[in-house]
């Protein structure tokens, strides 16, 4: 988790200092503290400065970025990187009519809204999808004292699964079958039983870019399609704190966790009527809750993006989609065009495992090397 790619303990020794243990696991907020105390060392020697405004068009000028800011203020820069993040979720077509009880950016203060009036004045809440985002809200509505009932919805109803202590078994990339999902799948199941299933999965990470790339395009979405659901759930896995505390919900009976889809969605009594079909069900059920918020994850069709600079650089063409649809076109060193990169979940058409710390730190010096050298021709 450290910050500095030739530093790896960095952040080890700073949660050693806060009274951690470096096998441990931190809290966000202490990760968040780490990252801002970072950028504020920058800052104070002169090396950054942040501007809180927002861009929300820019237009690449003879050799210079000029960004339009929502204040109106106009910035010029010789290069750009796109570093936006997780955008919020594709709307669900089926709670079209929801108004404000559905909630569709789990991130955002609408979300939080709906988490102090559930805690305040009770009822039921549908969470749709059951991957880290359902844990987080689940997490914050037990932690703000929510005592009402929550479901989680999927179509396959996986929940991330726990971490634990295991040895690593390292693998040399040429060991591991290439260029089909189902020959990997084979390999990772068979090593699975001779190493465990973290370790067999954790054993990939250093190659899993180079796994990515050398699938084709039909067997890129073949993975998407059918293995992505299972990958995301053994390989985003969740402290065993974590994993307790939603294990306890889940036997309590405050945390109902269903596999199945819903089939339709309308107003009913301040809330929301819900028609759910579950899994192997002959017939939709329907229940009556009083807030519904999408946890489907990130946005994972880049057309559909209502980011204003986005969907500026893409309508004007000056990027594209990738061939996935699921991100924007980049080279191999992270290019989305002339003087601008691009980085983060924005890049996962090319690279997929690209939101992790470790990929992203690797990433974003990686572009800083490539900028300087462009700015130095």
């Amino acid at each position: 988790m450290s910050a500095l790619a030739d530093d790896p303990d960095h952040f080890a020794r700073r949660f050693e200092a806060e009274g951690g243990h470096r096998t441990g696991f931190a809290e966000r907020r202490l990760f968040g503290r780490y990252l801002r105390e970072i950028l504020e060392s920058a800052i104070g020697i002169g090396h950054a400065q942040v501007d809180h405004s927002s861009v929300v068009e820019a237009r690449l000028d003879d050799g210079m970025w000029r960004l339009a800011l929502n204040d109106g203020r106009v910035l010029k820069a010789r290069a750009l990187a796109l570093a936006v993040g997780n955008q919020e979720p594709q709307p669900l077509e089926a709670f079209g009519a929801g108004g404000d009880r559905y909630v569709n950016n789990p991130w955002g203060e609408e979300a939080r809204g709906a988490v102090r009036n559930l805690v305040d004045n009770g009822g039921s809440v549908l969470l749709i999808g059951t991957g880290l985002t359902m844990v987080d809200l689940a997490l914050s509505l037990d932690s703000a004292g929510y005592a009402g009932r929550i479901v989680a919805l999927s179509r396959r109803g996986q929940v991330p699964r726990a971490h634990a202590d295991f040895d690593p078994a390292p693998i040399e990339l040429d060991a591991v079958p290439g260029g089909s999902v189902i020959s990997l799948w084979r390999w990772l199941r068979r090593r699975s039983a001779e190493v465990g299933w973290r370790a067999a999965i954790d054993s990939l990470r250093p190659h899993s870019h180079a796994l990515w790339q050398g699938l084709d395009l039909d067997q890129q979405r073949r993975f998407l399609r059918h293995a992505r659901p299972w990958w995301d759930v053994h390989r985003h896995r969740i402290a065993p704190q974590v994993a307790d505390r939603i294990h306890n919900m889940v036997a309590e009976g405050r945390l109902e966790i269903i596999a199945g889809r819903v089939s339709a969605a309308k107003p009913a009594d301040g809330g929301l009527e819900v028609e759910i079909r579950r899994r192997g069900a002959v017939r939709s059920s329907s229940e009556r809750f009083d807030y519904v918020i999408n946890c489907t994850g990130p946005l994972h069709v880049m057309e559909q993006t209502h980011d204003p600079l986005l969907r500026g650089l893409l309508d004007s063409g000056v990027v594209r989609p990738d061939h996935l649809g699921i991100g924007l076109e980049v080279d191999e060193q992270s290019r989305a065009g002339n003087r601008l990169w691009a980085l983060g979940p924005l890049t996962k058409g090319r690279y997929w495992e690209i939101i992790a710390v470790p990929d992203i730190r690797g990433q974003a010096a990686a572009i800083a090397e490539d900028i300087v050298r462009e700015l130095k021709e």
